[in-house]
C-alpha cells in the first residue's frame, strides 16, 4: 500500500500519511514505555484468553504476538509454555523491554499492516489491544492479512475496548494517539467477515491503576480460521 493511500477517518480529519500516522502511534508508546504495565498491572482477561488458547495448541506451536508491547504477560506466558513465539511492534522502546522480559522469543519492529508471508505461517496469532490503534477500514484489511498468515484450522485471539468510535484523537497515559473501537456485536461481525469463526468470547469491566486511563469494557474474542 502506497503511503498516500493510507485510509483516513471518514471525514478526512486527520490528514496524515501512513508514515506520519505510524510515527504518532509508535511515538506515544515510546513515551509510555514501562509505565504501560504500571497503569495496567492486572490483565486478568488477557491472561484468561491466553490460557484458553494455550489449551488448544500443541507444544512448540508457532505463535505471533501482534503489538507485543513489553512482552508481559502474553509473550512471556506462551514462551514459558514451550511455544515458538514471535512478537511484532512499531515501538522500539517497547521492543527493547520485550527482549529483556522474554529473551528466548524473537521480536521484530514491524507494522501489522505490512504483515505478509515472509514470517511463514502461524498456528495462532494474538492481538491484544493493538487493532484499536488503526482506523476501521484498516482493521478490516488487517484481519484479512492475519487470516492469510494463520495456518488452516489455526487461531486468532484478540481484544478491543468496547466503544463506538473510529480513528478519534485521544490522550492515552498523557500521550496523544488516535483510537478506534466497536460495540460487541459489530466487532463479532467484522471478525466473521474476515473469515473467522468465533469459538470463545468474554466481556470484562476494567479499571486501570492510573487515573490517566478511564475505566473500560474489554472485549475478548478467540476465533478459528474458517478454511
Amino acid at each position: 500500500m502506497a503511503e498516500q493511500d493510507f485510509p483516513l477517518h471518514p471525514d478526512g480529519a486527520h490528514g496524515l500519511t501512513r508514515a506520519e500516522f505510524r510515527a504518532l502511534q509508535g511515538g506515544a508508546f515510546d513515551r509510555i514505555g514501562a509505565r504501560y504495565d504500571e497503569a495496567f498491572p492486572h490483565k486478568d482477561g488477557q491472561e484468561a484468553e491466553g490460557e484458553w488458547l494455550l489449551k488448544q495448541l500443541r507444544p512448540g506451536a508457532r505463535v505471533l504476538d501482534v503489538g507485543c508491547g513489553t512482552g508481559l504477560p502474553t509473550a512471556r506466558r506462551f514462551a514459558d509454555a514451550g511455544m515458538d513465539v514471535t512478537g511484532i511492534d512499531i515501538s522500539p522502546v517497547m521492543l527493547d523491554l520485550a527482549r529483556a522480559n522474554v529473551p528466548e522469543a524473537r521480536f521484530l519492529e514491524m507494522d501489522v499492516v505490512d504483515l505478509d508471508d515472509r514470517l511463514g505461517a502461524f498456528d495462532a496469532v494474538v492481538a491484544y489491544f493493538v487493532l484499536l490503534m488503526l482506523p476501521r477500514a484498516e482493521i478490516e484489511r488487517t484481519l484479512r492479512r492475519l487470516h492469510s498468515v494463520i495456518a488452516p484450522g489455526g487461531w486468532l485471539s484478540l481484544s478491543m475496548v468496547e466503544i463506538d468510535m473510529d480513528d478519534v484523537p485521544f490522550s492515552f497515559l498523557g500521550a496523544p494517539v488516535r483510537v478506534t473501537g466497536y460495540l460487541n456485536d459489530d466487532l463479532v461481525d467484522v471478525v466473521r467477515q474476515a473469515g473467522f469463526t468465533v469459538e470463545h468470547s468474554d466481556a470484562r469491566s476494567y479499571a486501570p491503576a492510573s487515573t490517566q486511563a478511564p475505566p473500560e469494557i474489554q472485549l475478548f474474542l478467540t476465533c478459528r480460521r474458517a478454511g
